[in-house]
């Protein structure tokens, strides 16, 4: 029981001061992002953009989640610029269907086609029929464009640290005390960025020094991702996200932390605790994660590599996987079961 009441004890005054450095980092004024990744996708895409069709192979085409996509004409490069006499366009979607206006598609008079706030299975093979003459004189020419249309999020990042601390014998309870002070003290620091932080692992290790001997060392794992705003971890619903920035303050806040703990303890006169951060042992690895019904394939989507793109029939993704995994009954875009 005394070992006990000594070991809180003495993980109540690491947590206070480590609660100490929480706070100084709180107070103190934002820094800039140096450090700041932006959000992985493909070129940008917006209304503004134009893409044309081929008659030799089926044009892909990535639309933004929720968002509105580009234009898409129903014409060839070739035909884009030359006069048409007497246009006629068709559009069919997915299945076979004539394409009619409504509250998420529009198709202007000169057949371009457009998306407002794509839906996943809005995903398919879209056709589009063009009738011309080049002259009054000569007959009609039937062309056929096919566009394979994709539904596209942003990667489900999270990033992962592993940190080393000089530690207590490893079968001391002093450690399993520490361990919940620092995950207490780390949730508390991005808690206002609606970001979380989960212990991957925790390892306590028997270390040979060259001139110190045996020590011991404890390897922290912990992964810091943002929350979802949405429930059923779907992807989010507004035009933009901030997922990207908070989670870049987040990392900030956290890397800072671990620099301030061996500033306090050079300035500190005190002997070293018996449980403190290594310097220069942060590190960190940005991790891809796709929503479920997403996942990344830089062979089959060249044209977006690094697009959590929505799987195709005949594969699915359950979780929040990197790629979609095959399945033969799978016969629909965005599939989540098998």
């Amino acid at each position: 029981m005394w070992c006990r009441r000594r070991a809180t004890a003495a993980a109540g005054r690491l947590l206070l001061r480590l609660l100490l450095v929480v706070v100084l980092l709180l107070q103190a004024p934002a820094a800039a992002q140096s450090s700041k990744r932006f959000l992985r996708s493909a070129e940008p895409r917006d209304s503004n953009l134009k893409i044309v069709g081929s008659i030799i192979f089926p044009v892909k085409v990535y639309v933004k989640l929720n968002q509105n996509g580009p234009r898409i004409l129903c014409v060839t490069n070739r035909l884009r610029n030359l006069e048409l006499i007497d246009p006629v366009f068709q559009w069919r979607g997915p299945g076979g269907n004539i394409l009619s206006e409504n509250s998420s598609v529009k198709i202007s008079p000169t057949g371009t086609l457009m998306f407002k706030r794509f839906k996943s299975n809005q995903s398919g093979v879209y056709t589009c029929s063009l009738v011309y003459k080049l002259t009054a004189e000569q007959p009609a020419k039937n062309l056929i464009m096919t566009y394979l249309i994709y539904a596209y999020s942003d990667s489900n990042y999270y990033y992962e640290f592993t940190a080393q601390y000089h530690a207590a014998p490893c079968n001391s309870i002093y450690n399993i005390s520490f361990e919940k002070a620092l995950l207490q003290v780390l949730s508390k620091l991005v808690a206002e960025l609606s970001c979380e932080v989960t212990l991957i692992k925790s390892e306590c290790h028997h270390v040979k020094m060259q001139r110190a001997g045996l020590q011991n060392e404890i390897y922290f794992t912990f992964s810091v991702a943002s929350l979802d705003k949405e429930k059923n971890n779907r992807p989010c619903q507004q035009s933009t996200c901030d997922t990207s920035e908070r989670l870049s303050k987040a990392r900030y806040l956290i890397e800072k932390f671990f620099e301030q703990q061996v500033e306090i303890m050079r300035k500190s006169s005190e002997p070293l605790p018996e449980i403190y951060y290594i310097e220069g042992t942060l590190q960190m690895v940005w991790v891809d994660r796709c929503y479920p019904g997403y996942g990344m394939n830089p062979l089959r989507h060249p044209d977006c590599p690094d697009c959590c793109v929505v799987c195709s029939p005949g594969s699915y993704n359950p979780s929040n996987r990197i790629h979609c995994l095959p399945c033969n009954n799978s016969f629909m875009y965005g599939a989540t079961k098998c």
